[in-house]
């Protein structure tokens, strides 16, 4: 009978953390921030290691196990628009194409902005996913911004995971 009572016990905790996960989840704010998929494909097991010729001045390596899924994504944000506090299963390269982009990371107790304008030369950036929490705003409450993703994700993967707001930053 105990250990009876105590499954029970384990399953309500688990459906209760579910329900408070979802509840407490910063999800984007749409129409203030969309995203639209401009392509997606799935890929075998990658191996790169690529060089410049000539001396090896440049080089580049990507390996993954199993199926890797990429995506091309668009992302817009109106004036004062957020993603909410997500993370993503696998790296993300970003390029801010418009307007500037705020990004704060939930590990962060200072809240510290990292801030990438389009059209300046830190105008990129690297999210390096796997469980890495964080916010993209725009905070011009007069522009448009907006920014490409290359996303490399295990295939079948979600996309993006909504995550509670970590609570170090005063928005």
């Amino acid at each position: 009978m105990k250990e009876k009572l105590m499954w029970l016990l384990l399953a309500a905790l688990a459906v209760a953390g579910a329900y408070a996960t979802t509840v407490l989840a910063t999800p984007a704010n749409p129409p203030l921030f969309t995203g639209t998929t401009l392509a997606a494909a799935t890929f075998d097991e990658l191996n790169i290691d690529s060089h410049s010729l000539p001396a090896n001045l440049w080089q580049v390596g990507l390996k993954t196990k199993g199926l890797t899924d990429l995506y091309v994504q668009s992302n817009l944000w109106k004036p004062g628009g957020t993603t909410g506090w997500h993370t993503h299963p696998g790296p993300s390269l970003i390029i801010v194409t418009a307007g500037t982009i705020t990004a704060y990371d939930a590990d962060d107790p200072t809240c510290a902005p990292h801030v990438y304008t389009a059209g300046t030369p830190g105008a990129t950036f690297v999210d390096p996913g796997g469980g890495h929490a964080h916010v993209l705003r725009n905070e011009d409450l007069s522009t448009d911004a907006s920014t490409i993703a290359v996303q490399f994700l295990p295939t079948a993967a979600a996309r993006r995971i909504d995550v509670p707001d970590p609570g170090n930053c005063p928005f």
